[in-house]
């Protein structure tokens, strides 16, 4: 029995790799340093897309998540433009949300408690008191199991029992990330139930499109397609209240710097220590439709944003301190990044004029993030 773990370890090195092991990725990662066994005799690894215009994406079946985007610069050098670790020992043990595929609630939950048919749940309170993203053993920190694997697509499948995090129902969830040629990573998040609950997934990629984080993202350009955001008081907590960004520093839907007035008084930005706010948008669900845009103007590289979701989270990395040690040996700074996260209203499940995150059995949970790469001359 001891050896079964290793058996499949073995399988899925030799499934995600396609190589000897002397060789990295393009983006410098050993393939080697994702491979490991947990106590549970669960095996993670790490597996390579590619497209036809030889861009790399690089993902771990730890939280189902991105470790590396290498996409070309104006100038045509490849750049890594996320942040995370290179080695799955780093993932384990450094708390982080890099890279992950969140769940079952991404973002946070007024006080850790959900009602449900009249019955109060109370979930973790990880976070100002509040819920956030699934709990301190969120699905983040899950070995999900890839299945579906192709040269540049690979889907992950996750069991979650009732009970899991204090949530309700039997959950089993899918993650599907597909490279396409035009140099899109396309995410599908799919997730059924035996009994009612909440789910709300996103990515929680950290980008930075100069490909040097040692740098703080706050040059990059943003445009979100949004009239309204959601405030948020002291704890981060949605207040549910659904504000105009009109005349506020909030007011992305004219492309701006980040950093333009990320240092402004206003009281959002205080409470946010930045942006870490949830906005409202325009396109009601429309996939189709750009929802975003992050560039950065040193290399122009830019990321176009799509889903079929009514919000996105805003997050600049204000938490960043320089103490976590990611990719290349780079110390993260404050505001290394922009986080750009799809998903529904935080604490939807306890303001019912919001759309709802409820899923019941015999219904089937849907949601799509489009991350597309340009370039800008």
């Amino acid at each position: 029995m001891k050896t079964k773990p290793f058996l499949l370890l073995a399988s899925i090195f030799l499934l995600s790799c396609s190589q000897s092991e002397e060789h990295l990725t393009e983006s410098g990662l050993d393939p080697k340093a994702f491979l490991s066994v947990t106590q549970q005799g669960d095996s993670t690894a790490l597996f390579v897309l590619n497209n036809n215009n030889g861009m790399e994406v690089c993902v771990t079946n730890f939280g189902a998540r991105i470790v590396s985007v290498l996409v070309p610069d104006r100038d045509g050098i490849m750049r890594d433009v996320v942040l995370g670790f290179d080695n799955i020992k780093d993932y384990q043990n450094v708390k982080s949300d890099f890279g992950a595929s969140i769940g079952r609630y991404a973002n946070r939950i007024n006080q850790g408690r959900i009602t449900i048919d009249g019955e109060i749940i109370q979930l973790p309170q990880n976070n100002y008191g509040h819920c956030l993203h699934g709990g301190p053993n969120g699905w983040q920190y899950k070995v999900y199991k890839p299945v579906e694997v192709t040269r540049n697509s690979i889907s992950f499948s996750l069991f979650s029992p009732d009970g899991d995090e204090n949530f309700p129902g039997n959950v089993n969830a899918k993650v599907s990330y597909t490279l396409t040629d035009d140099n899109a990573i396309r995410i599908e998040y799919i997730a059924t139930t035996d009994a009612k609950t909440v789910i709300n997934m996103t990515n929680h990629s950290y980008f930075n499109l100069s490909g040097n984080p040692s740098n703080p993202a706050i040059d990059h350009i943003l445009y979100i397609n949004a009239s309204n955001f959601t405030p948020v008081d002291s704890t981060f907590m949605t207040t549910g209240e659904i504000a105009s960004v009109e005349g506020t520093p909030m007011d992305f839907t004219t492309p701006k710097a980040i950093g333009q007035d990320i240092e402004n008084p206003y009281q959002q930005l205080r409470n946010g220590k930045g942006y870490d706010h949830n906005w409202v948008l325009d396109t009601k669900g429309n996939v189709n439709e750009l929802a975003a845009k992050l560039s950065c103007p040193s290399t122009g590289i830019a990321v176009e944003v799509y889903t079929n979701e009514p919000g996105i989270q805003i997050y600049t990395g204000n938490f960043l301190k320089g103490n976590i040690v990611g990719k290349n040996g780079v110390a993260y700074p404050c505001r290394a990044s922009v986080c750009l996260e799809t998903q529904h209203f935080p604490d939807s499940p306890n303001k019912p004029q919001w759309p709802s995150v409820l899923l019941e059995p015999g219904q089937k949970y849907y949601s799509e993030c489009i991350y597309k790469f340009v370039v800008e001359k």
